[in-house]
Formats: C-alpha cells, structure tokens, sequence
C-alpha cells in the first residue's frame, strides 16, 4: 500500500520542506532548536506530525512577541 503521508522523512526532504540546508538542519539538531529527530542505526529521521508541531510552536504575531520568547 502506497500512502503520500509518508512514516518518516529523512534529513534532505525536512531541509527541503522546511526550505532550509542541510547543513542548517544538521546545526538545530546539535543546538536542540530544531525539530525532534529519531535515530534509526545512522539515520537520522523526522516525524511528519513533530515537523508540524514545530512549526506551531514557532508561530508568533510580532517581532516583541519573537523576542520576548527567546
């Protein structure tokens, strides 16, 4: 069975999506600001529903807003 929501996304697909490099994504997981990754042997994988938990925690109204969040 084919699905087009797939299980989980690799590194590429989520920079891609995300419209981010690759090197980007690799630095927000060493920082812990980026999205939750799995571990699966070397690979390392994304969520499709954390990618868009995320993101809804990211959404601010205002420049004050963003700051006064960090």
């Amino acid at each position: 069975m084919i699905t087009h929501n797939p299980i989980v996304l690799n590194a590429g697909q989520v920079a891609e999506q995300l419209g981010l490099s690759s090197s980007t994504l690799a630095k927000m997981r060493l920082s812990g600001d980026g999205p939750p990754y799995a571990k699966l042997g070397r690979r390392v994988v994304y969520r499709p529903e954390d990618i868009d938990a995320w993101i809804a925690s990211n959404r601010f109204r205002s420049t004050s807003e963003y700051g006064a969040a960090k």
